[in-house]
């Protein structure tokens, strides 16, 4: 059983709970990493507002996912995937779509510089998030995460657990002079995936035991349709909490994406802890589309939390919403759990909160047509990753340098 206090951290509100705590805590001056400019929230809106109307001019902003990146380079890629399936039931399109889904949000860590995936089928060479989405698409559309010759276009347990450095280096194209970082951990995370799916057949199924049993696990869960995004969220969570390799682990409980921060102070077991399941909430976004595009309604978008990752975190450091205390060096890496990082990260979720309605305000939206999930698309993101490539070209990599095992950030 696990202690409640530990199991209410796998909720988005958590994660903007105590992630506001942190800001807290520096805004009365108490961190030795930070400090808040709250004035230059103004300036982060404008060129927010200003990068968004550029991607989209009539403001028809779709959601931050993962589905934006398998467009890479103006191509649909999905469409023609989508084609290749045997039914056209719905509820299976779902499964199929979340079974790509996972598995793509969770090889989707930064690449490094020197990575790329040469397209065969378009001749296109991608790098980054959009080079990952693409090699992971063709992985899949090739049976590479499916035990069964015969339904290639499915990820399922037995082939997630078998998965080895070899066959995904021989997939993602790397190389010596091609190296993707965080190889072997992006193998382990899959492998662990595997695991967790099988021991969780109430979630993932009892037959084919596959990410897109999440459909079935939910549907009960929708009355009239209605899907609420924090659940999507509560049951990746709770189905995939132990995936993590490197995953903070209380009194026995695998918390998943979890820092320590002095900043939170509680008188129980999370005590310090500050969750914030990035890949799970960059998961439950890209989530949305699937559902929907089953038929469901996904409401509660804003309860989830921005994501804090390095390009909406950069953002914030670059335009000089969070200052350092002291020079960023670019050749000292900080740990993923480092206080420095967590106090990074907490700050940019919650200083996303109070960025989001002056960049609605420019863009003369509300709340109901700009929730989070399209100011992060529009958006932030983007902004985060064009002031980057500015201010320290020409790859753009965030001000902090992060050691990173491929399976956070």
């Amino acid at each position: 059983m696990i202690p409640p206090e530990l199991a209410a951290l796998r909720s988005p509100a958590a994660v903007r709970s105590r992630c506001h705590l942190v800001l807290d805590y520096v805004l009365a001056g108490r961190s030795a990493h930070f400090t808040v400019d709250e004035a230059a929230l103004g300036t982060v809106a404008d060129y927010v507002a200003e990068v968004t109307r550029q991607a989209y001019p009539t403001l028809d902003i779709p959601y931050h996912s993962r589905w934006r990146h398998f467009d890479a380079g103006g191509l649909q890629r999905w469409p023609a995937l989508e084609q290749r399936l045997p039914t056209n039931d719905a509820a299976e399109r779902a499964r199929v779509m979340i079974d790509l889904a996972v598995v793509s949000v969770l090889l989707d860590a930064g690449a490094g510089d020197a990575w790329y995936y040469h397209e065969e089928a378009s001749g296109l060479t991608i790098g980054r998030s959009e080079g990952l989405a693409v090699a992971s698409l063709r992985m899949f559309e090739a049976g590479g995460f499916s035990s069964d010759p015969k339904v290639p276009l499915r990820a399922d347990a037995g082939a997630l657990m078998r998965i080895d450095a070899d066959t995904l280096a021989r997939h993602f194209q790397v190389s010596e002079a091609k190296p993707l970082v965080g190889l072997e951990g992006r193998v382990a995370l899959l492998n662990r995936l595997g695991h967790a799916l099988a021991t969780r057949r109430d979630l993932f199924g009892d037959g084919v035991i596959r990410p897109g049993g999440l459909y079935d696990a939910l549907f009960d869960k929708a009355p009239l349709g209605r899907l609420p995004a924090p659940t999507i969220l509560e049951a990746l969570l709770d189905g995939l909490s132990a995936i993590w390799p490197a995953g903070l682990v209380v009194e026995g409980v695998a918390l998943g994406d979890v820092g320590r921060h002095p900043g939170v102070e509680v008188p129980d077991l999370s005590n310090h802890l500050v969750p914030f399941h990035k890949l799970s909430q960059w998961l439950t976004y890209s989530l949305l589309e699937p559902f929907e595009a089953a038929g469901f309604a996904v409401t509660d978008l804003d309860a989830l939390t921005a994501l804090p990752e390095y390009r909406n975190g950069g953002l914030l450091i670059d335009l000089g919403a969070i200052v350092p205390c002291t020079p960023l060096l670019p050749e000292q890496k900080q740990p993923v759990g480092s206080e420095m990082v967590v106090e990074w990260r907490a700050l940019t979720v919650a200083l996303m909160d109070r960025l989001a309605d002056p960049v609605r305000e420019r863009l003369g939206l509300d709340a109901s047509q700009f929730p989070l999930a399209k100011m992060l698309q529009g958006g932030t993101w983007a902004a985060g990753r064009r002031i980057a490539a500015e201010r320290r070209p020409p790859a753009g990599p965030p001000p902090i340098a992060i050691d990173a095992d491929g399976t956070v950030f």
